[in-house]
């Protein structure tokens, strides 16, 4: 599975638009080949404060988030959690603020990395590409 490792956060500038074509993203892709992988963060600007629950709730009901969400989490720095060190040493980027997207192909390896500023429209075409190798790959094996 191709995965798509965003830190997210319900009160920033970058939150309607990434959280809306994230969900396009998990709804043409999704959920066999692709998952968006969603890590709140509290860490760039304190704009994911509320609860994980309540988080999960915003993001399923304004967004119709299908994907998955976890509990809230440090992503960069010493408190990091090991997940976010592994994309952090794989790539030599590192978070600066939210809505980070880390593109993971089906074995771990961190395939490419982008910053809050690029659109999920301008990386589709990576992750289409990744998901569309999967699926030629099993077209192969049958």
């Amino acid at each position: 599975q191709v995965s798509l490792v965003v830190n997210v956060a319900s009160e920033c500038g970058y939150t309607d638009s990434h959280y809306k074509a994230l969900q396009q993203l998990q709804r043409d892709l999704g959920p066999y080949h692709f998952n968006v992988l969603a890590f709140p963060c509290n860490q760039f600007g304190q704009q994911e404060p509320d609860t994980n629950k309540e988080i999960e709730s915003f993001a399923r009901k304004t967004y119709g988030a299908s994907f998955p969400m976890f509990s809230k989490i440090t992503v960069s720095g010493a408190g990091a959690i090991p997940a976010f060190k592994y994309l952090i040493d794989s790539t030599g980027e590192e978070p600066t603020w939210n809505f980070w997207k880390y593109l993971v192909d089906p074995n771990g390896k961190v395939v490419k990395t982008w910053d809050s500023t690029v659109s999920v429209e301008e990386i589709r075409p990576h992750v289409t590409e990744l998901v569309r190798k999967i699926i030629l790959k099993k077209k192969d094996e049958l």
